[in-house]
C-alpha cells in the first residue's frame, strides 16, 4: 500500500502509520472549534498530505444538482475546475457524486460520462480526479475533490485511503457546523433580546408585546425577525417606524 508522506512499505505497520496519521489530522481539523471555512480549509490542506498522489484538493458545495459554489481550495486550479462544471452544466460534481459516494476519474480527457468538462477540464492541466461525498443535507450535496495532474495517479489504495479520509472529515466537519449554529442560536437570541428590552424599556410593554412588536414588523417589511431586532438594537429604532402595541 502506498502510505501517507512517502512511506512504501506495506503490512500491519503502514496501516498502523496512517492511522496515527488520521488521528492526528483529525485532531487538528477538530481544533478549529466551529469555524466552518477554517475547518473546510484544514481538510482541504490535509488531503494531500494523506492519501497518495494528491496534488491539489478543493471542497464544493453543489445546491440544487445544478450551482457549483467552491468553499475551500489549495489553490486556484480546484476554484477553476468548479466554476468549469458550473458553466457547463457537467462533471463529477453535479452527476455521480449525488447516487455515488466516491467517484473516481482515471483519465479526465478520455472519460466518456462528461466529454465537454473532460476536454476542457484536460486543458486546464487535470489528468485525474478522485471525489468523495462529504454530506448530503436536502438539495445541497458536500464533496471533497482531489486532483492530479497525471491520468491513472488514482489506484484502489488511494480510493480506500481517501474514503478513511473523507469519513473523519465529514463527522469534523458536522461538528462545526453544529457548533456554528449553535453559536448562531445564541447570538440570536441574545439581539432580540436586547431589542425586547429596548421596547420594554421605552413603550412599557411587556416581554410578550414586545416580542409581537418585533413579529409585526418582521411580517409588515418581509424581513427574518432576527434582523429587525438587530437593526433596532444597533439603531435604537424600529424599522419601518416606532411601532406601539395597539
Amino acid at each position: 500500500m502506498t502510505v501517507v508522506q512517502g512511506d512504501s512499505e506495506g503490512g500491519s505497520g503502514s496501516q498502523e502509520r496512517l492511522g496515527d496519521a488520521m488521528s492526528r489530522v483529525a485532531r487538528q481539523i477538530q481544533e478549529e472549534h466551529g469555524d466552518v471555512e477554517a475547518t473546510l480549509q484544514a481538510i482541504a490542506a490535509s488531503a494531500i498530505r494523506i492519501v497518495p498522489n494528491a496534488e491539489e484538493c478543493g471542497t464544493t458545495y453543489v445546491i440544487g444538482r445544478a450551482k457549483v459554489e467552491s468553499r475551500a481550495w489549495t489553490s486556484d486550479l480546484p476554484k477553476s475546475v468548479d466554476a468549469l462544471q458550473q458553466r457547463l452544466g457537467q462533471g463529477p460534481c453535479l452527476d455521480a457524486v449525488w447516487e455515488q459516494e466516491i467517484v473516481r476519474v482515471d483519465d479526465v480527457a478520455g472519460d466518456e460520462r462528461w466529454p465537454e468538462f473532460g476536454h476542457h477540464a484536460s486543458g486546464l492541466g487535470i489528468g485525474s480526479m478522485l471525489c468523495f461525498q462529504l454530506f448530503v443535507d436536502g438539495d445541497q450535496l458536500g464533496a471533497l475533490n482531489l486532483y492530479s495532474r497525471t491520468p491513472g495517479a488514482f489506484d484502489d489504495d488511494c480510493q480506500e485511503i481517501g474514503l478513511m479520509f473523507a469519513a473523519h472529515a465529514a463527522i469534523a466537519l458536522a461538528g462545526a457546523q453544529h457548533e456554528e449554529h449553535l453559536r448562531t442560536g445564541m447570538s440570536n437570541r441574545d439581539v432580540i433580546g436586547q431589542a425586547k428590552g429596548i421596547l420594554m424599556e421605552r413603550h412599557r410593554l411587556t416581554a410578550d408585546q414586545a416580542f409581537a412588536v418585533l413579529t409585526r414588523v418582521s411580517q409588515d417589511l418581509n424581513r427574518k425577525l432576527v434582523d429587525i431586532a438587530r437593526e433596532l438594537a444597533n439603531t435604537g429604532a424600529v424599522p419601518g417606524g416606532e411601532r406601539r402595541r395597539d
